[in-house]
């Protein structure tokens, strides 16, 4: 069948992938358990006609506040397609962007995942008028109803026929879905994306993941446009969905099934490769110089002009290392998609070596939404860049080389924002991404920096906090910084230093300690960082280079509201959190 809605995905898999007995797989009491495509699409059609008999219709709004799991996506669909509006909400944001979001959304009907959740959004729901219905997924007992109310209320009155013809009375250009990011700045803004809007994304891509077998695993949250969008597209080609148990256990979650395909972000990969680094130094001597230098020589692989010396020492390393690696972390990827931030090219080029080849891509909630993927063929991928825009994407540098772009993929507008939709999206239909770039002579895009977070020093001097941030964090002893110096004499910098990593430094070097912010004061531990910043600051203009500099004991996490769930920096949230310290760097 053709597919020009989002819901069409779904008919689209059952027509022509029958056969397939594991769409969706989640792991519950330890065993993974399978959901056909037939059960999946006679669950979300229940769900569909529960929801048409509680009173929800065209244009209504449903909200969506749960983790990864089967039950969301039936949801998702259940709600597009009957003309409703899906609200999918990050399960870990503050009480005010919940009181926020459903009132601004004018919420009819959510669903709730787990008691936490409930305790969080319970008090402000008499404040929310709009609201008529809340379902958790499995709480019995509890004062709300339940999914499984729902899809019996579906049983009893089911209504095919009528579904069949609101389904195709749906235009592709209509408002399916309100995505209310969670950005590095500001209040949360509702995105308003069309069927068409992901609909094209998907056509684009489908020729862009894994060439064999059919598994991929999620993880990253599917209220995210980026994890939501791929899992559209592995839907589309008929690929089995395996929901990861949590963070923590996705290493654990890929031996036992051996996806193909992955989506993450770079702090993901970042770990695994401090945590393989970390490996290599319990080894003899012998064997962990054998260790470091096929680490080494993994850094400095390329996917083109490497000479037949390199290649036969590549060879020699997977045969004796690379290999054991891959079995160790899952060894069947064909490819992993990074985004949300930059991955630095020595990371892509290790990973695409031990066998986890690294297609980046670039894009905001906004954009649907990808605006630029690296791609398979020529010219289609290449370390530090993103890749070439995807096709129907039109991509232009704007006035201080800010990325524009107009196409499929741009978001009908901010919901009841006209004012600020026009401060984004210019007369011509050119979005302004705010994000700074530049291109390859072959066409691949590069992300150089962020427009509201270059800052001018007292000198006239422009400062690009995010490279420097991006090169600096490249060392092992460093997790988080963020560079701070508008109007000042000089850029200086709070730093988190990678405590796992340093901690393991500590124990090679006898360094005693109790607490981190003892580890912080110790000697030894203050030069070794300090050699760090001599070392980056080297790779920098004299204006650029941090003249001063704090270390932080605190954790920067998603739950403090310190980073994003894409894991960037919150800049105005820390910087108003450390205010006090901030200042006396530039005393």
């Amino acid at each position: 069948m053709e597919v020009t809605r989002i819901y069409d995905i779904l008919g689209h898999y059952l027509e022509k992938y029958p056969n397939q007995d594991a769409a969706l797989v989640s792991k519950k009491g330890g065993v993974w358990q399978k959901i056909s495509i037939q059960e999946y699409v006679s669950k979300t059609n229940l769900i569909s006609y529960g929801l048409l008999a509680i009173g929800v219709g065209k244009g209504d709004k449903v909200g969506l506040v749960s983790g990864n799991r089967p039950e969301w996506n039936m949801i998702d669909f259940a709600i597009m397609q009957i003309g409703a509006v899906s609200v999918p909400i990050y399960p870990n944001i503050s009480q005010e962007d919940y009181r926020h979001i459903l009132n601004h959304a004018e919420m009819k009907v959510i669903f709730i995942d787990g008691k936490d959740l409930r305790g969080k959004l319970e008090p402000i729901m008499p404040e929310v008028t709009s609201l008529k219905s809340i379902y958790t997924f499995n709480e019995e007992g509890a004062k709300y109803k339940i999914l499984n109310d729902l899809i019996e209320l579906g049983k009893a009155n089911p209504q095919p026929e009528n579904l069949e013809a609101i389904k195709a009375a749906i235009s592709p250009d209509e408002l399916a879905s309100i995505i209310y990011t969670s950005g590095t700045t500001g209040a949360q803004k509702g995105v308003m994306l069309s069927h068409s809007n992901i609909v094209n994304q998907v056509h684009n891509l489908k020729m862009t993941p894994a060439e064999w077998s059919k598994t991929s695993l999620s993880f990253l949250p599917l209220c995210h446009a980026y994890e939501r969008m791929l899992v559209y597209l592995y839907q589309y080609l008929g690929m089995s969905v395996y929901y990861a148990e949590s963070l923590a256990t996705i290493g654990e979650n890929i031996k036992e099934i051996n996806p193909t395909m992955m989506s993450c972000v770079p702090r993901v990969l970042e770990k695994i490769y401090d945590k393989l680094y970390h490996a290599g130094k319990k080894q003899p001597f012998v064997k962990r110089t054998l260790y470091y230098w096929a680490f080494n020589l993994a850094t400095k692989y390329q996917l083109e002009g490497m000479s037949g010396w390199m290649k036969t020492q590549l060879k020699l390393a997977d045969k004796l290392i690379y290999s054991k690696w891959r079995a160790a972390i899952g060894g069947n990827f064909d490819i992993v998609v990074s985004g949300g931030s930059a991955i630095q090219p020595h990371m892509a080029s290790f990973f695409s070596a031990i066998g986890l080849p690294v297609f980046e891509g670039y894009g905001m909630s906004e954009t649907s939404p990808v605006i630029a993927v690296s791609q398979r063929g020529k010219h289609g991928r290449k370390f530090g860049t993103v890749g070439p825009p995807l096709p129907g994407v039109e991509v232009k540098l704007g006035e201080r080389n800010e990325i524009i772009c107009r196409g499929h993929n741009v978001m009908m507008g901010y919901y009841k924002d006209p004012v600020l939709t026009a401060e984004v999206i210019d007369s011509e239909g050119w979005f302004h991404t705010g994000d700074t770039g530049k291109f390859t002579p072959e066409g691949q895009l590069i992300i150089t920096g962020r427009l509201k977070s270059i800052f001018k020093t007292s000198f006239g001097k422009y400062v690009n906090p995010q490279a420097i941030e991006s090169k600096f964090t490249e060392s092992p002893f460093i997790e988080n910084m963020i560079v701070v110096g508008e109007n000042k004499k000089f850029a200086a910098a709070l730093i988190v230093p990678d405590f796992v990593y340093l901690k393991s430094w500590c124990g090679i070097h006898k360094i005693d300690y109790t607490t981190n912010e003892e580890m912080l004061k110790h000697p030894e531990v203050t030069k070794r960082i300090m050699s760090e910043i001599k070392k980056y600051n080297a790779l920098f203009g004299d204006y650029e280079q941090v003249k001063k500099y704090q270390l932080v004991a605190d954790a920067w996490t998603m739950d403090n509201g310190f980073l994003s769930p894409t894991l960037k920096i919150k800049r105005k949230v820390i910087q108003n959190f450390y205010e006090k310290q901030i200042e006396k760097l530039f005393e």
